[in-house]
């Protein structure tokens, strides 16, 4: 009676991680991808401009979250609060976005600082999500609860958009329409959150910590984790894979909606059904890696995945028309659903049996710091682009200063030319995961059981 009631409990937690998955990633749907990216690029900043402080929004949060995460991370640890960090993260991150509604045009800097507080309280918040895993799943039961949850987080995605879908439809070209969406995703995040705080039972387990602040104690879990993992060669390969092609990864999923209102002047619903599109195929691209990479291994679908991904981005460098981009944007869906899912599987493939946590922190840390710089270099680069080639038209005598179809085409190729960098990021990062070897990787995990 006992254990059936105890796996009624694990159950019921499992569906509160899982939803909280279902409600954040209505944020990454909506803030990320679909809605906000392209309304402050466009409406708020104007010009290209807009993607280099876009990226530098996206930087300083990524940033912020790189640093003060190890700390946060240990404080919870140590408290045994994890819940309750994710409780603060999560309340930062709501407010924050339904705060963007103020937003409007010309508010640049307001737009910035509410975008960033609103991303480092979800990118923080992942942090302590993660960590509770461990708390709802038994050690063989990681891989396919955090599956599960991807899968229950896109679809999350995809109702969220499709409900702002019909509110900017209903109320063409309204943009208090437009920044009302934000609103709503902030209440749908909000509400498919609570379960997490209701039903996951986090047994209270503070640590004494000798005399030392919760910056040592951090440093110290660091180098804690960085031993535990060194003499792992297959998973320390993996992470340097990991922390290269990740930075391509991100930078793609944060300008998907700049490219589509720049290079195809694609509006609210058409960056919607896009976004809508991206996740349904992610859906799809996580069922099928989840069950192939039985099959094939997890280290050759990946390396398929990233393949996949390479040549959708290269694509959207050529593509002409907005339903070459929605078919680019379908096989870039699918792929990166390969690679974030089975980037996750792995670690669960190297790390020892009663180590999942160690190593799963690790691959979160390595996470956040790959985040950072793929965003930045890509809105950069796209402005500098950009600029030099309107400079060059001007030096030439093909148009004048302030020209604006000059401004748009300029801008068109800046952007073209600047997915060049998520291609290097994705490429570079490739390289050594060829290296990796997934059968030594296993045997070294079993090794080190044995010992």
């Amino acid at each position: 009676m006992i254990n059936k009631m105890d796996s009624k409990q694990k159950k019921r937690a499992q569906w509160a991680w899982y939803l909280y998955d279902f409600g954040n990633s209505a944020y990454a749907a909506v803030v990320l991808l679909a809605v906000y990216a392209a309304y402050f690029k466009d409406a708020v900043v104007g010009g290209a401009k807009g993607s280099l402080l876009w990226g530098l929004s996206l930087f300083i949060a990524g940033l912020v979250v790189a640093i003060i995460s190890p700390i946060l991370g240990a404080m919870a640890d140590y408290s045994g609060r994890k819940k309750m960090f994710l409780f603060i993260m999560t309340a930062i991150s709501t407010v924050f976005t339904g705060l963007l509604f103020f937003v409007e045009k010309g508010n640049v800097f307001l737009g910035m600082l509410l975008f960033i507080i609103a991303e480092i309280g979800y990118r923080g918040g992942q942090t302590f999500y993660n960590g509770l895993l461990t708390d709802v799943a038994d050690e063989n039961e990681i891989a396919k609860v955090s599956g599960n949850g991807w899968a229950v987080g896109s679809a999350g995605g995809i109702i969220c958009l499709i409900v702002v879908l019909a509110m900017i439809m209903l109320n063409p070209g309204n943009t208090v329409i437009v920044r009302f969406s934000l609103v709503f995703t902030a209440i749908y995040f909000i509400i498919f959150a609570l379960p997490a705080f209701l039903w996951i039972k986090e047994e209270p387990r503070p640590q004494e910590k000798g005399g030392k602040n919760y910056f040592q104690i951090a440093l110290e879990r660091v180098k804690t984790t960085l031993r535990s993992v060194k003499n792992f060669k297959e998973f320390i390969k993996f992470m340097i894979a990991l922390l290269i092609y990740n930075d391509g990864i991100i930078a793609a999923l944060d300008f998907a909606a700049i490219i589509g209102l720049v290079l195809f002047g694609m509006n609210s619903q058409s960056m919607i059904i896009f976004v809508i599109i991206v996740q349904f195929t992610n859906v799809i691209g996580a069922y099928v890696y989840g069950r192939t990479s039985e099959k094939t291994g997890v280290k050759k679908s990946l390396v398929q995945s990233l393949i996949l991904m390479i040549v959708s981005v290269v694509g959207m460098m050529f593509i002409q028309n907005t339903v070459g981009f929605y078919i680019v944007g379908a096989l870039a869906g699918y792929a990166m659903a390969g690679v974030q899912m089975l980037s996750r599987t792995m670690v669960s493939v190297f790390a020892p049996e009663g180590k999942s946590a160690e190593f799963y922190g690790f691959f979160s840390l390595t996470g956040r710091t790959s985040s950072i710089i793929g965003p930045l270099v890509m809105g950069a680069s796209a402005t500098g682009i950009s600029a030099w080639v309107m400079n060059s038209l001007v030096k030439a005598d093909v148009t004048g200063v302030g020209d604006a179809n000059a401004l748009v085409i300029s801008e068109q190729i800046g952007h073209r030319i600047a997915l060049i960098t998520i291609i290097f990021f994705l490429l570079v990062g490739l390289m050594p995961l060829l290296f990796v070897n997934e059968e030594e990787g296993r045997r070294e995990a079993k090794a080190s059981v044995a010992k």
